[in-house]
């Protein structure tokens, strides 16, 4: 019985602790800046009068690093005579091991207008696999900036789901490849099953013996690049 009576203090110990916490509610506020750095390629029609489109590219995680030649090898750059009128081409490099960040592309984008004489209404983004990923990012986020949206075998992510309303207003198309083992065409079809009762007008093209290259049957197309140049900014968007 001593035995017993001597540790029971020590038994209920934690008891006493907990009738002690004390909680709080309050708010966190801080503002917080952050560096931003990014390379990119910029190429610019001359000898043009007026304000010209623009066309940004994103690629995919083979082109990462800091060799910029890298960024025009499957992109716009590649089938750059298809286009049939005077554009701007912007395509960043995401650095080695990075995902798109999403917030420093478009801090990049305004730069490039302002510096640039830029069709505001006439900004186009597109990117393939992993930049077709950080196109719909970029588009779910900044909706009111680009006139038209193309994704070429892009993961998809449940953010973008949650989100699905940010898209309503856009032209989009979103291509994929049947037969890609690397990002699975469910990806395409889940995304547009989402998509499709927002924004009816948006457009799904599976090509069925594309395996993940299905960006040189997206691009080497002119059709595409005659909707693009088509559209123009929605003004109606709520920014």
């Amino acid at each position: 019985m001593n035995f017993k009576l001597k540790y029971l203090p020590i038994l209920l110990l934690p008891l006493s602790l907990s009738l002690n916490a004390q909680e709080l509610k309050s708010t966190f506020s801080k503002e917080v800046k952050r560096a931003e750095k990014i390379s990119y390629v910029f190429d610019y029609p001359q000898n043009v009068k007026g304000k010209v489109p623009l066309v940004v590219f994103l690629h995919g995680s083979g082109e990462r690093g800091n060799d910029l030649e890298k960024v025009k090898a499957h992109s716009p750059f590649t089938y750059k005579n298809l286009i049939k009128e005077p554009v701007a081409i912007l395509a960043p490099q995401c650095p080695e091991n990075s995902w798109w960040d999403t917030v420093t592309v478009y801090h990049l984008i305004k730069e490039i207008q302002s510096k640039y004489k830029i069709d505001d209404s006439r900004i186009y983004l597109t990117g393939l696999s992993m930049g077709g990923w950080g196109t719909l990012k970029l588009a779910m986020e900044h909706p009111e900036m680009f006139a038209a949206v193309v994704s070429v075998c892009a993961p998809t992510d449940r953010v973008m789901y949650a989100n699905i309303h940010q898209y309503k207003n856009l032209n989009m198309k979103i291509f994929h490849g049947g037969m890609d083992d690397v990002v699975l065409p469910e990806n395409a079809f889940n995304f547009y099953q989402k998509l499709h009762p927002v924004n009816p007008s948006a457009e799904l093209t599976i090509f069925p013996n594309d395996n993940h290259n299905s960006w040189d049957s997206t691009y080497s197309n002119p059709a595409l690049y005659e909707w693009m140049l088509a559209k123009r900014k929605n003004i109606n968007i709520i920014k």
